[in-house]
């Protein structure tokens, strides 16, 4: 794995006996005790994860907002300032290049964070659609992101970074000073748990990551774990429930394409020849990405694109694209290896438990 890019956190996982695997174009930590246990230990109490592979843009300059609503689907007329938003980047045929968040640093000051395999495209791609006068950086390799995730995160945050972090709300963030320098606080996550994502120097880092793992209710969590979480509020991934060939629409985001602004692809966004649809699998064998999806009858209308089994809820789950006409059933049937596995229609999210709303003030 000599040929891959590592955060500023890799010595400390292989210090703690982390596996570390191959992911993005990055040496990352897929599990340190196991991912049952770090993923059950997030539900219950809090996890840190090592982020640090996104990709972070800086757009400054009189005129950013209009530029930006004309580049990515956020509707930014409603986003104000310590407010984030999520939302696409889309190709002129309205297929998905990538998802990602828009913080409003100020009223002409923004950050974009977006998933690091799609860094330098982005990047081009987004750079292509402003005008030359706004300043544009790709600030990624100078920051770090750390996650901290779980429903005892605000009390663990409150005694790392002494405060009161009660009154920050949901997507909200705040802009601080740690150790000298610049950090960012937002209450955001990929877990469907309280949480909240740091944005710091990628020198701050390490420092940042023992003080939160030095807390007796927080254990690191790797890749596995965040995978399994995020599937079990039926959050997507880049690459396999989200890519080009499918629209927002067609991945149920037509409710948050709210922006007036004539952004690229727009014309076709809300387009739908498939619909994503959650579905449950009895048992603890799973379905897999790319596994066939059947009405009852045998006729093929689908593949999964994430497919695991859920930990808190004892059964497999997966998400799936299948033809139109045929996402209003309920019931399919699953390909999998060997054998095929009788799948349910349900409704997202698959766990309901989930503390990332939670009024804390």
């Amino acid at each position: 794995m000599d040929d891959l890019f590592v955060t500023p956190l890799n010595a400390w996982h292989k210090a703690h006996n982390a596996k570390m695997v191959p992911f993005a174009g990055w040496e990352m930590p897929v599990q340190y005790l196991g991912i049952l246990a770090e993923h059950q230990h997030c539900r219950a109490k809090a996890c840190i994860f090592d982020i640090c592979h996104m990709g972070e843009f800086r757009l400054k300059g009189a005129g950013a907002k209009d530029a930006l609503a004309r580049a990515v689907t956020q509707n930014l007329d409603t986003l104000a300032p310590g407010k984030c938003r999520y939302g696409f980047l889309l190709n002129a045929q309205g297929g998905i290049l990538d998802d990602l968040i828009v913080y409003r640093l100020d009223e002409d000051e923004f950050m974009l964070v977006v998933n690091g395999v799609c860094i330098t495209s982005d990047f081009a791609a987004i750079k292509d659609r402003l005008p030359g006068s706004l300043t544009f950086t790709d600030i990624s390799e100078a920051t770090a992101k750390i996650d901290l995730q779980g429903p005892l995160s605000c009390d663990i945050l409150g005694r790392t970074l002494p405060g009161d972090w009660s009154g920050l709300g949901y997507f909200s963030f705040r802009k601080i000073s740690f150790e000298g320098a610049p950090m960012l606080v937002s209450r955001t996550g990929y877990t469907g748990e309280l949480g909240y994502e740091f944005y710091l120097s990628a020198g701050k880092a390490l420092i940042l990551w023992e003080k939160l793992a030095a807390d007796a209710d927080v254990l690191p969590a790797g890749l596995g774990a965040r995978d399994t979480l995020r599937l079990e509020i039926g959050y997507p991934l880049y690459g396999q429930d989200l890519d080009t060939d499918h629209t927002p629409a067609e991945a149920g985001y037509a409710g948050m394409l709210t922006s007036q602004a004539d952004f690229t692809g727009k014309p076709h966004a809300f387009t739908v020849r498939e619909s994503l649809i959650p579905l449950t699998i009895e048992g603890r064998r799973s379905a897999r990405h790319n596994d066939i999806v059947c009405l009852p009858s045998g006729q093929e209308v689908g593949r999964v694109t994430s497919g695991s089994f859920s930990p808190t809820l004892g059964h497999c789950i997966a998400l799936a694209y299948v033809q139109a006409e045929a996402a209003g059933g309920t019931d399919f049937m699953v390909k999998a290896a060997k054998t095929e596995l009788p799948a349910k229609k349900t409704d997202l999210p698959f766990y309901k438990g989930g503390s990332a709303r939670k009024k804390l003030a």
